[in-house]
């Protein structure tokens, strides 16, 4: 009655799976991929957001009209674009450059403001077209010289533009400072030309950052009113790298007037894109493909194609930028919709550590288990093994009852294993052996106690 009443209860420990073998099984596999979609979650970037914000310059600017342009492309995708003014090229520089100013994303910045703070915090999208500075004049007789410019009033552009910066630069290589005799009046864009057509200023510093191309036109139509000629744009360009030499061939105007009567020779920086360093990529790419679609045809300052170049100059080109100029955008954002794109891009983000981690573990759960319910039965080899060579050693009466007692304890363990039904056959073995060794101290204790005293 007792060894049935045994039987029962060890037929009630046999299960059909073992939940907390499988549980120690799985549970690694589990927890390290889950740890896997955190990490990726951590280190690639978000969704990229709806909406962006862009600096650019003075309402009617050639800047601001730039802006308008990306905001038209950029809408196409589903991305709304934000415009802020500014007073130009240098302003924009500070705006980005100023942490606090967190909700900027992107501006305009000519080439030669650079500054040592802005060149760790931002990057460039590539230089999207050419600023030439166009000085207009009234004289009876054209001006050879800037230097020629010395104790006049000159219109230099307003604080914070760019025109301004590259005002001082040149006039500065030709002995003209402020503070001399020569009146140099913070006036830009439609308040210079104006002034101009007064006679209230001698000369107008114009740059795109603060002047519209209309403006810069009724200026050169106007009677009296001249262009200059840089005759020393190579000089310029050899002792400020970031300035280029563009040509303005006789007659480009107007050929029927034939203006301008000869060939006119301007000076220009490039404009480049610049970013924040947190720009997402899958904006980088919009904002190059919007900037390829409006400065990328031919114009009269320009070849087809010249522009955005990807060409470093004071700023570093971004990662992102770069991938883009090399290969173009990604494959999902090439054959998708921006937004579908998107989503695809992420989703992958989860799925990469569930086919590399998740499905090869899962495959190999079936061994680990196998492994695990196995070694626990097999422990028992070990200590049977050692009461059995002690019992072997001719142990006195004591020693035996000891043996005995370990021999108990270790039946009573296995009995109250939980073992899965298919590991039956083990676990019986492993039940013979337990009775194997138990005989074996039995016949030991009978020869002990039949052998003579």
């Amino acid at each position: 009655m007792v060894r049935r009443l045994d039987a029962v209860r060890r037929l009630a420990r046999l299960q059909k799976v073992s939940w907390n073998d499988l549980a120690l099984t799985v549970g690694p596999i589990l927890l390290i991929t889950l740890l896997a979609i955190c990490a990726a979650y951590w280190f690639v970037r978000p969704a990229p957001p709806d909406t962006i914000t862009i600096i650019s310059g003075p309402d009617g600017s050639t800047f601001r009209a730039t802006a308008e342009k990306y905001r038209k492309i950029l809408a196409r995708n589903g991305v709304k674009l934000k415009i802020l003014p500014s007073d130009g090229s240098l302003d924009n520089l500070r705006k980005l450059s100023n942490p606090s100013l967190h909700h900027i994303d992107v501006g305009f910045v000519q080439g030669g403001l650079v500054q040592d703070a802005s060149q760790e915090k931002l990057f460039s999208l590539g230089s999207v077209f050419h600023e030439p500075v166009a000085i207009f004049y009234r004289s009876d007789k054209p001006v050879t010289l800037l230097s020629e410019f010395a104790g006049r009033t000159l219109a230099i552009g307003p604080e914070g533009s760019g025109t301004r910066v590259l005002s001082l630069t040149l006039l500065k290589a030709n002995g003209i400072e402020p503070g001399g005799k020569t009146n140099l009046l913070p006036l830009g864009g439609g308040d210079a030309a104006q002034a101009l057509l007064d006679h209230k200023v001698d000369a107008a510093f114009l740059m795109g950052d603060s002047a519209t191309p209309p403006v810069m036109r009724r200026l050169l139509w106007t009677p009296g009113i001249r262009l200059y000629s840089f005759s020393q744009a190579d000089g310029y360009t050899r002792r400020y790298g970031y300035l280029n030499k563009l040509q303005v061939p006789m007659g480009a105007f107007d050929f029927g007037k034939n203006v301008p009567p000869q060939d006119m020779y301007l000076v220009a920086p490039t404009v480049e894109l610049l970013a924040r360093k947190n720009l997402h990529p899958a904006l980088s790419d919009l904002l190059i493909e919007a900037a390829r679609e409006v400065h990328g045809k031919a114009t009269l300052m320009q070849k087809a194609g010249e522009f955005p170049s990807p060409q470093e100059r004071e700023y570093p080109i971004s990662p992102d930028a770069r991938r883009y100029y090399t290969s173009g955008k990604s494959f999902l954002y090439r054959n998708l919709p921006f937004w579908l794109a998107s989503l695809v891009d992420r989703t992958l983000v989860v799925f990469v550590p569930i086919v590399v981690l998740l499905i090869p573990g899962l495959k190999m759960v079936p061994a680990l288990y196998n492994w695990r319910v196995t070694s626990r039965i097999y422990r028992w080899y070990g200590l049977l093994i050692a009461l059995e060579r002690s019992a072997m050693e001719q142990p006195d009466i004591e020693e035996r009852k000891n043996l005995m007692k370990r021999l108990d304890d270790i039946e009573g363990s296995v009995d109250r294993m939980k073992i899965p039904v298919s590991f039956a056959n083990q676990f019986y073995v492993l039940r013979e052996h337990i009775g194997f060794v138990r005989e074996r101290l039995k016949a030991n204790a009978e020869e002990g106690k039949s052998a003579p005293g």
